[in-house]
């Protein structure tokens, strides 16, 4: 806890750069710390969080939400739950599992219904964004911004902010992208600055702004190289091919795809694949173009990140090519909140067990398993378990 101060100091009063190796040092002891199971220990892990998505650092991220989830239900802290929910929900988005991050954001639902709590935003606005629905997330802004922004909450401003550069540059909408991604960078705001710096740059390059684009690239370079991960690297190599032209810029965008896919980041190597796609059809090399842009559509239409999903399919359009429309699985015809308790059922726990967990009755839990063997044509726990649920 200490280092994790130490680091947090530094960042503020000497720098991003400076404060690298202190927090890098605090999340190695947090993800090894053997004192862990502690209750208090829950209360740092949603800072340790923040920091880890600061750092880019996906494989502390992973296994400090991993971590904060099931200390906080063995320790009955329901006030420490909603948060590690959140930021495990955050975490499976950029990961590509948009389904099971919806499936946690359910559970968090049953907790808030249960204890009179508002939700927290963060994790239903980064999926809204990244899912592509500018309704939702519309709403979510209107509810969100003026409460956070009266309360001087800036996390969530930023987060919301960031959300919406995501959704924006998802949609095509470039200049709204923009000016959404500008503030959490230029303000550098703890933690959504470094968030906001990738999508600030592909969309002023998107939107005519080269210069804008240049300056913050300089920026992420130096971060990404404190921070040294393969996913700071690679959002850095994406960056760099999108403010290059010619041949020198194919090679950044081989280095953003190898970097990535060595990452736990699913969406964004999807993304690196789309504007390597997005470029080589630019250049006029139609079938190099398709192989890239194929790849993205399967991946985003597969992980359900639908904007992005479409951008991959005009641009294959584009080509001559008719994208592949994605299969239809039998889950998808499950809510969020029936995947959960179908999940949590086929690990083998009771409806008392599951009703536990979710504050729901087992005459309730019982109820809802109904609706979920009548929606996939099964009749019993049994073919449940046989199930392979996505």
């Amino acid at each position: 806890m200490d280092l994790l101060l130490d680091g947090l100091t530094l960042r503020f009063t000497q720098g991003y750069e400076a404060s690298v190796p202190t927090l890098q040092k605090a999340l190695e002891a947090l993800r090894h710390d053997d004192s862990g199971r502690r209750p208090d220990h829950g209360r740092w892990l949603w800072l340790a969080c923040h920091v880890s998505v600061m750092l880019w650092d996906d494989e502390s991220f992973r296994a400090l939400a991993s971590s904060a989830v099931p200390l906080a239900r063995e320790t009955g802290a329901l006030s420490t739950l909603p948060a590690a929910l959140n930021a495990m929900a955050v975490y499976l988005v950029l990961a590509g599992e948009l389904s099971r991050a919806g499936e946690l954001l359910s559970e968090e639902d049953a907790i808030s219904r249960a204890t009179g709590a508002p939700p927290l935003p963060n994790a239903r606005f980064i999926l809204a964004a990244w899912r592509g629905r500018q309704t939702e997330a519309a709403d979510l802004n209107e509810a969100v911004l003026a409460e956070a922004t009266k309360r001087g909450e800036g996390t969530t401003v930023g987060s919301s902010q960031v959300s919406l550069a995501y959704l924006h540059n998802g949609l095509g909408n470039y200049d709204q992208a923009l000016a959404t991604a500008t503030q959490p960078w230029e303000n550098d705001e703890f933690p959504h600055s470094s968030s906001a710096l990738p999508e600030f740059i592909e969309a002023a390059v998107r939107a005519g702004e080269p210069e804008r684009a240049e300056a913050a690239l300089a920026q992420l370079d130096s971060r990404a190289r404190a921070s040294g991960t393969q996913f700071a690297l690679g959002l850095a190599a994406r960056s760099r091919a999108l403010t290059t032209t010619g041949p020198a810029a194919e090679e950044h965008y081989r280095e953003a795809i190898e970097r990535l896919g060595s990452s736990r980041m699913a969406a964004h190597l999807a993304r690196a694949h789309l504007v390597y796609g997005e470029w080589l059809r630019r250049e006029g090399r139609r079938q190099d173009a398709r192989e890239q842009l194929r790849t993205a559509h399967r991946m985003l239409s597969d992980m359900g990140v639908e904007a992005f999903a479409e951008r991959a399919s005009r641009e294959l359009r584009a080509t001559g090519e008719h994208p592949r429309k994605r299969t239809v699985q039998p889950t998808d015809a499950l809510t969020a909140h029936e995947l959960n308790i179908a999940r949590l059922v086929a690990t083998g726990a009771t409806s008392r067990e599951v009703g536990a967990q979710l504050f729901l009755s087992p005459r309730t839990i019982e109820a809802h398993l109904r609706n979920i063997f009548r929606k996939l044509g099964i009749t019993s726990r049994r073919q449940l378990r046989e199930l392979q649920l996505p």
